[in-house]
């Protein structure tokens, strides 16, 4: 299984894109962003890389602002 981290721009996007994942069923993870990654915000959704294509679909089609993804090392 490999994860993956998607960035925001502020808090408040971040705890929106938690909550709104959350409730439509993916195994997600709020997380500090990693140290090597650079973002305003200081959190992360940490997130199963193979399901990326279908949560950020979700997140844009319900107006959440997306800094970035990144896939996380092993």
């Amino acid at each position: 299984m490999s994860y993956g981290v998607i960035l925001f721009p502020s808090t408040h996007f971040a705890l929106q894109a938690e909550k709104l994942i959350q409730g439509k069923g993916f195994a997600i993870k709020l997380i500090p962003v990693p140290r090597q990654l650079s973002s305003d915000c200081g959190v992360c959704l940490r997130i199963l890389w193979e399901e990326r294509e279908q949560i950020l679909r979700i997140l844009k089609n319900k107006g959440v602002s997306v800094e970035g993804m990144v896939p996380l090392e092993s």
